[in-house]
């Protein structure tokens, strides 16, 4: 199986838990020395890849060969949290980049070895990670509720296009999850990236959403999780996060 972005946060630890129920992984990344000490851990075959670059998804198709069983599009995030008006264009050409038109590119490149993992499985999977960003918007969100909400599109409509094959299309639209995606939001401001999480009682950590992710791809061949949004209790929507303890009213 393939997983993008594998080099930190839910691609790193979605790596490790299909490694961990004994699936042969390969981690797509641009950090090679992250991916090096995975494999040194036994815990994927890394792949040195950006997904926004047609050579080096070429070279992925190539590497992984003619049958692959399941591909988890991770690679994404977003950049800035500028007003549409303040927003940088070039911002938003990297989150488009990334989430969508990387998407876009390995789904097409490794489509031929997933109908043949389909072949010897009785299914294949593709999934992808968007966000609840690509289902609701809210300020200061533009670039990247437009770009979640086309990969959003993007999956929906290749469950259309793929209808009488043996291959689930699989969206996992996460809420709050405190990793790195914040920090590197705010383009390195600790103390912004940490705001976003202050005084929230259990935030969702990468760990949990891995766990849907397996669950999706180990489920009997006829189950398809269409689209699983998952949010931390304290997150009633998008911007209404209780902050502080949760208990129940008397």
């Amino acid at each position: 199986m393939v997983v993008t972005g594998a080099s930190s946060g839910i691609g790193e630890a979605t790596a490790r838990l299909f490694a961990a129920h004994g699936w042969e992984v390969i981690g797509v990344a641009r950090r090679a020395d992250r991916l090096a000490a995975l494999e040194a851990e036994g815990v994927l075959t890394p792949i040195v890849a950006d997904v926004t670059d047609a050579a080096d998804v070429a070279r992925l198709r190539a590497e992984v060969g003619d049958t692959l069983h399941a591909l988890v599009n991770n690679a994404g995030g977003a950049v800035g949290a500028e007003s549409i008006e303040d927003g940088d264009p070039e911002d938003w050409r990297v989150m488009f980049e990334t989430n969508v038109l990387g998407t876009q590119r390995v789904i097409a490149a490794l489509l031929p070895a997933l109908r043949t993992g389909s072949r010897d499985r009785g299914v294949a999977d593709i999934l992808a990670v968007t966000s609840i960003a690509g289902h609701v918007v809210y300020p200061g969100g533009g670039g990247y509720n437009a770009a979640k909400h086309a990969e959003h599109a993007l999956m929906a409509v290749l469950r259309l296009e793929l209808g009488g094959e043996p291959l689930r299309v699989i969206e996992i639209a996460p809420g709050m999850v405190k990793t790195d995606f914040s920090l590197v939001r705010y383009r390195g401001d600790a103390a912004a990236a940490d705001a976003v999480y202050a005084d929230v009682v259990n935030p969702l950590v990468a760990e949990d959403i891995a766990e849907a992710i397996v669950h999706a791809a180990e489920l009997p061949a006829h189950v398809n999780l269409d689209l699983v949004t998952i949010k931390p209790v304290a997150q009633s929507a998008v911007r209404t996060i209780h902050r502080g303890p949760l208990t129940p009213r008397s």
